[in-house]
């Protein structure tokens, strides 16, 4: 394995997407990620679909581009974990690693003696990574969680959409699963946190982590915005609530975002923009006024861009370093020419459909550069390969348990 994780092991019980996501990461920075999934069926993200990924001939594979996304690198084995044959099998495999990363409900884990207390008698170095959606303690502890509903509770859905009293006004969820992300992403940071200090202390660990508390988390400046004022902020559309201008604005064929981050910025655009007025104005001299002026400001600004197409400003405001972009759809951002000289898509030979594309890990080690040798894995891919290697299992007490149904 390449990478600078690759002397670590990991079990990998989760499904759906913080959990799998987590692994992902894992899995790139070189871990050997064993994903466990229910003999017949496995994740639930591999019926997501459509879309399917295509075979040769053409047609679908069971291979759903939504489970495609969370997967790569991972080694997939089916058990069945509620025979206590297959809970046995999770038992061994979790004495050979050194994390175990779980989403199910709090205590469902307990009655197959596969939670934390149960591992860590077997292995007392683990660190037992546990994602629900509202924590292992608390009023909330035993309900299920999914992230549109934490992104609604955790105040995410009255941050976005268009500002209130406007056309098409309401809370809107964003387009991917943010709180799954976020969490997964959390989920990495403790684990290597958890790595640190057990190389440390010869001592593992459990971690909490839940998708509300990573939604409130990652509020950040919004969150402290309410802290700091007892008043919570409005839905804004594109806009900033701190910064002005910094949002979408209209040019004469669509729009463009502009982002200008302090005052040298700000007299940069008026000036490209035929602004001299504005600039010159002691009303909008500071961004602290600007804020205060967004009201009267923000239509003047966007009655100059109207004037010019897109590309225009783009290429002029970059010109003299103000921060801007085009909105673009998947098919512009694949197309960029900056995403592909950062190659951020990866093709990667698979078992049915023959190629696979899928998203880079965005960071680069210069001294442990990353390999994407595992594509996706279809379901239970490598479950007699892990029990050889790890379990040192014969064939024949392989082919047993598949013949009994365990694997």
């Amino acid at each position: 394995m390449a990478g600078p994780l690759a002397h670590l092991k990991v079990l990998d019980l989760s499904r759906i997407l913080a959990g799998p996501w987590a692994g992902q990461v894992l899995a790139d920075f070189g871990a050997e990620v064993i994903k466990v999934e229910r003999p017949g069926t496995g994740d639930d993200t591999r019926h997501w679909g459509p879309p399917y990924l295509k075979d040769l001939s053409g047609q679908d594979t069971a291979e759903a581009a939504y489970y495609l996304s969370a997967n790569r690198g991972k080694k997939s084995i089916t058990v069945d974990i509620t025979r206590p044959e297959g809970q046995q099998l999770i038992l061994e495999l979790a004495k050979h690693c050194d994390v175990v990363l779980e989403n199910y409900k709090v205590g469902g884990l307990k009655k197959y003696g596969l939670d934390y207390a149960s591992v860590k008698a077997v292995n007392p170095g683990i660190i037992y990574c546990s994602i629900t959606g509202f924590g292992q303690t608390g009023p909330y502890a035993n309900r299920a969680g999914y992230d549109a509903m934490i992104q609604g509770m955790g105040g995410l859905m009255s941050l976005t959409g268009v500002p209130e009293g406007e056309p098409g006004a309401g809370p809107q969820k964003v387009g991917v699963a943010v709180a799954d992300l976020m969490t997964g992403m959390y989920a990495v940071s403790g684990i290597l946190a958890a790595v640190i200090h057990r190389d440390r202390t010869g001592e593992g660990q459990q971690l909490d982590l839940a998708l509300l508390d990573t939604q409130v988390a990652w509020l950040a400046n919004q969150a402290q915005n309410y802290l700091t004022s007892g008043v919570s902020p409005q839905r804004q559309g594109t806009a900033h609530p701190n910064i002005v201008p910094y949002q979408a604005v209209p040019a004469s064929d669509g729009y463009f975002m502009l982002a200008v981050g302090n005052d040298a910025q700000f007299q940069k655009f008026c000036a490209v923009a035929g602004l001299d007025t504005v600039a010159a104005d002691p009303a909008y001299a500071s961004n602290n006024a600007r804020v205060m002026a967004r009201q009267k400001l923000v239509p003047v600004i966007e009655a100059a861009t109207r004037k010019k197409p897109a590309a225009w400003w783009l290429e002029q405001l970059s010109a003299v370093h103000v921060p801007c972009g085009p909105i673009n759809d998947l098919e512009q951002v694949f197309a960029d020419p900056q995403v592909q000289a950062r190659g951020m898509v990866v093709e990667q030979q698979h078992p049915t459909a023959g190629r696979v594309k899928t998203v880079r890990n965005p960071l680069e080690f210069s001294a442990s550069p990353l390999a994407y040798d595992q594509p996706p894995p279809i379901l239970g891919e490598h479950t007699g390969e892990v029990l050889r290697s790890t379990l040192r299992l014969s064939e024949d007490e392989v082919k047993a348990l598949n013949e009994q149904g365990v694997i």
